[in-house]
């Protein structure tokens, strides 16, 4: 049985708050989740056709929303592009809706999914972790906020290197304890 909206929210929720901002992955993060101004829509999307129709809705919705009120989204689709290769591919076609949209320079498109992989690592690599939530997700940033948080943060090149350390630190155990999965109890 498909999870419900509510799990999905959940298990995203817990990966925001475990690996994302509890393993400071993307130090960027936390500050606009304890203004609460991260934005997760669940798309009930089956096709990839209706999931760009959300995913367009999505852009232009934050597009038009001022930054304080909401500064990113993230779009999780649980129920469609669940294979990888699929997803990779659709993130051209996410790219061209963006800049069809006259929104490219404004908003970027970042991509995780459960089975993410690097091109150049094996599939059972811990570093794909770094890009692994619990269910494909878009995450629609503003640029404006990126511009900022590097600003603030003026390693920001070395963040990805530092972030492929850690995981390696952390082990496939350790991240399997992290409990961010979408099947994974609350703690």
């Amino acid at each position: 049985m498909p999870a419900t909206r509510d799990q999905v929210v959940e298990a995203t929720q817990r990966w925001l708050e475990r690996a994302v901002i509890g393993l400071n992955l993307c130090p960027f993060a936390k500050s606009v989740w304890v203004k609460n101004q991260v934005r997760i829509t669940v798309s009930e999307a089956q096709t990839t056709d209706a999931l760009l129709d959300e995913l367009v809705a999505e852009l232009q919705l934050l597009a038009d929303t001022p930054a304080e009120e909401t500064d990113t989204t993230l779009l999780v689709h649980p129920q469609v592009l669940t294979d990888f290769y699929d997803f990779n591919d659709f993130l051209d076609v996410a790219d061209i809706a963006l800049a069809e949209l006259g929104l490219d320079g404004e908003l970027q498109i970042a991509s995780f999914h459960p089975d993410f992989q690097f091109a150049d690592a094996d599939p059972d690599d811990i570093t794909n972790a770094t890009n692994r939530s619990p269910y494909p997700t878009l995450h629609l940033i503003r640029e404006a906020s990126i511009d900022r948080a590097v600003e603030a943060f003026p390693d920001a090149a070395d963040i990805y290197e530092r972030n492929m350390e850690k995981l390696r630190e952390l082990g496939p155990e350790g991240w399997a304890a992290l409990g961010v999965g979408p099947d994974a109890p609350e703690k």
